[in-house]
C-alpha cells in the first residue's frame, strides 16, 4: 500500500469514526457555545459525509477503506432510515369521518395572514392553527373564515379556527410569563379530539432557555392529559432530533410524510433544511401527513389528515 493510499484510508477512517459518532452520540454533546444546538439539529445531515467517504474510499483502492466508510451510512439508516420511509407505504384506510388540521407560523409583519388561512381553507382542512399572529390579524382571519370556519380560540399570537364546536378552551404559558399556546377541543359527531396550538419560543446557539422550559412543560402537560386522542401542532422551535424535543416524542407520536423524506419546515426559499414544524399525535389512525406552502411565511404550513375515534 503506497503512502498515498494509507493517507486517504487514514482520512475515510476519521472521518467515518467523527461522523459515526456525532449520529449516535448528537444528544450527548456538551452545550458549550451553542454547539449542541448545532449539533442535535444538524443531525441528519451528517449523512452527507457517507458519499464523500466512499468516494475517497474509491480512491484509495483499499478495501478496509470502503468498510469504514460503509459504517455512517449503516449507521445514518439505523437513525434515521425510519423517519424517512413514505407514510403511504403503511398508511391505514380512511375511515367515512376524517379530520384534516392544518398549522403555519404565518410570520408576523407581512400582513399575510388572511392569505394563509384562506389557502390552508382551499386545502381541504377542518381545524386551522395559526401563530405569529400580529395586531388585528386575529380578527382578520375570523372576518374572513367565519362563514366556514364559525368556531375559533384566539390566544396572544396563536389561534385555533374550526368548522367543528371547540370546547374547554383554555391559554397555555408553558412557563414563558406570557401566552403562545393553548388546548381546546375539537368536537364532532363521530367524537372529540383534544388539541394542542403551540408557538415555541425561538431558540439560538447559548439562548434556548425560554424554549426548552416551554418544551418540558409542554411534555408534563400532555403526560397529564387524560383524553384518549390527542393532536399538537405548531411552531415547535425544534426538529425532530433536538434534545428538547425527545421529551414530546415519549408520549406522542409524529407520523412520517406521505411521500418520505423529513418534511422540511424552514426556511421556505429556496430550499427547507430544518422541520422546526410538528403535527404530534396519539390515540388516532394518521391518514396523510405533508407540508403545503400558504401565504407570504418564510414557514411552509403542516397538514394532516386523521381517522375520527367514533368512526
Amino acid at each position: 500500500m503506497s503512502r498515498w493510499q494509507r493517507q486517504l484510508r487514514a482520512f475515510v477512517l476519521l472521518g467515518a469514526l467523527l461522523s459515526t459518532l456525532l449520529m449516535v452520540f448528537h444528544s450527548r454533546v456538551p452545550d458549550f457555545m451553542g454547539v449542541a444546538l448545532l449539533v442535535d439539529n444538524s443531525a441528519p445531515w451528517l449523512g452527507l459525509a457517507v458519499p464523500v467517504l466512499l468516494l475517497v474510499a474509491l480512491g484509495s483502492k483499499t478495501r478496509s477503506a470502503i468498510a469504514f466508510a460503509l459504517v455512517p451510512a449503516l449507521v445514518w439508516l439505523a437513525g434515521f432510515g425510519a423517519a424517512v420511509v413514505p407514510l403511504s407505504w403503511t398508511v391505514p384506510k380512511a375511515s367515512a369521518h376524517t379530520l384534516t388540521v392544518s398549522s403555519q407560523n404565518i410570520k408576523a409583519g407581512t400582513g399575510a395572514a388572511v392569505d394563509s388561512a384562506l389557502e390552508l381553507a382551499r386545502g381541504g382542512s377542518d381545524v386551522i392553527a395559526l401563530q405569529e399572529l400580529d395586531a388585528g390579524s386575529g380578527q382578520d382571519v375570523t372576518a374572513a373564515l367565519n362563514a366556514d370556519y364559525p368556531h375559533h380560540y384566539v390566544v396572544g399570537t396563536v389561534g385555533v379556527w374550526s368548522k367543528y364546536p371547540l370546547s374547554r378552551s383554555q391559554p397555555l404559558d408553558l412557563g414563558l410569563g406570557w401566552k403562545r399556546a393553548l388546548t381546546t377541543q375539537v368536537d364532532t359527531a363521530a367524537g372529540s379530539i383534544r388539541l394542542y396550538a403551540v408557538h415555541a419560543a425561538s431558540a439560538r446557539p447559548n439562548d434556548h432557555e425560554n424554549r426548552d422550559e416551554m418544551l418540558a412543560q409542554l411534555a408534563a402537560t400532555l403526560r397529564a392529559d387524560t383524553s384518549p386522542s390527542v393532536i399538537a401542532v405548531g411552531d415547535f422551535n425544534a426538529t425532530s432530533t433536538d434534545r428538547s424535543f425527545s421529551v414530546l416524542t415519549e408520549t406522542m407520536d409524529e407520523p412520517n410524510q406521505d411521500e418520505g423524506m423529513f418534511g422540511f419546515t424552514w426556511p421556505r426559499e429556496p430550499f427547507g433544511f430544518m422541520r422546526l414544524d410538528h403535527v404530534l399525535q396519539r390515540g388516532l389512525e394518521v391518514t396523510s401527513n405533508t407540508v403545503v406552502p400558504a401565504g407570504e411565511s418564510d414557514h411552509l404550513a403542516v397538514r394532516a389528515t386523521v381517522n375520527l375515534p367514533g368512526s
